[in-house]
């Protein structure tokens, strides 16, 4: 089968679309055919050696997935064979970028009937990460204040849906070009980060969805309430500031499951979330797709690899 493979850790020069084996579902393992591959900046981490997961080379990258089931393997019972199915490759964040992967059955589920392939694999890493730093980090709840750093992003846009649906009051940071996007979203106000300092006047917040890290999240510790938390997916917390919050100030790696993923298949086959994708290649510029992470330019929305089998 054809996959974007890494032979070694480095810049996005270092991938190649190669001829590899085809994998062989074992126990509790799902054979899809992938149909199209989302591409999402823990890609390229895992591309520069940098991941947490810590996956060693040579690897197939990707994780996101969209596809149809070929086989399953033993004690598989939730899908079968034909059925079309979204998550992820595997728990090392790699296997994605490729005609076919074999995944584990509890991070896979059904696709949304309303979505095609090429807009469910841009939908499990980045809504499964915003439903996990509110619902279960955050602790969300009708009518709390919870700012969403980066509203335009993937991730952001994301969290920004989920927690106007959950009768949230959003507060948003977004560059002015998409500031009417992130308030289509549900954003309440969104602040132009690229003129103003957004803790300015700003307090009280429950909830602080953190996709930056940096100073950023640093300045975001002052706008908390007594009782409020900062969560999140950059980084982890340095130590100093671990020990002056504890655990009101939290980091994460996401971890995708068919329970989780089967809660957002039906908010978006219900109308109340929406996926935006952006630049769509297909496999062979997977290199191309590294690029536009590093900076290259590239449509709003996720990146996604369409496979043609």
């Amino acid at each position: 089968m054809k996959a974007a493979i890494i032979r070694q850790f480095g810049p996005p020069i270092e991938i190649v679309t190669a001829d590899v084996a085809r994998p062989d579902p074992a126990a509790h393992e799902i054979l899809v055919r992938i149909m199209a591959a989302g591409v999402g900046p823990w890609d390229a981490l895992v591309r520069e050696g940098k991941s947490a997961t810590a996956p060693s080379v040579p690897l197939v990258l990707g994780s996101d997935l969209s596809g149809v089931v070929e086989a399953t393997g033993t004690g598989v019972s939730n899908l079968k064979p034909g059925d079309a199915v979204f998550g992820v490759a595997n728990e090392k964040f790699t296997g994605g970028y490729a005609e076919f992967a074999s995944a584990p059955a509890g991070m896979l589920a059904r696709k949304p009937v309303k979505l095609d392939f090429v807009s469910a694999a841009s939908v499990p890493v980045v809504a499964v990460t915003a439903w996990q730093m509110l619902f279960e980090y955050g602790h969300a709840a009708a009518g709390q204040k919870v700012l969403v750093h980066g509203a335009a992003g993937s991730v952001g846009s994301y969290a920004v849906q989920l927690a106007t649906n959950a009768g949230l009051h959003v507060i948003a940071t977004a560059a002015e070009r998409d500031a009417e996007y992130v308030r289509g979203l549900g954003a309440e106000t969104v602040l132009d980060y690229t003129t103003a300092r957004f803790e300015d006047g700003l307090n009280s917040v429950d909830i602080v969805i953190d996709t930056q890290g940096g100073e950023v999240r640093d300045r975001s510790l002052s706008v908390l309430s007594p009782t409020g938390m900062l969560v999140s997916v950059h980084s982890p917390i340095p130590d100093d500031i671990a020990r002056r919050y504890g655990n009101r100030a939290v980091f994460f790696i996401v971890e995708v499951s068919t329970a989780r993923l089967d809660k957002i298949r039906e908010l978006l086959d219900a109308g109340r979330l929406r996926t935006d994708v952006g630049t769509v290649l297909p496999l062979g510029a997977a290199r191309l797709a590294h690029e536009m992470l590093a900076g290259a330019p590239h449509n709003r929305g996720k990146i996604v690899l369409k496979i043609e089998a």
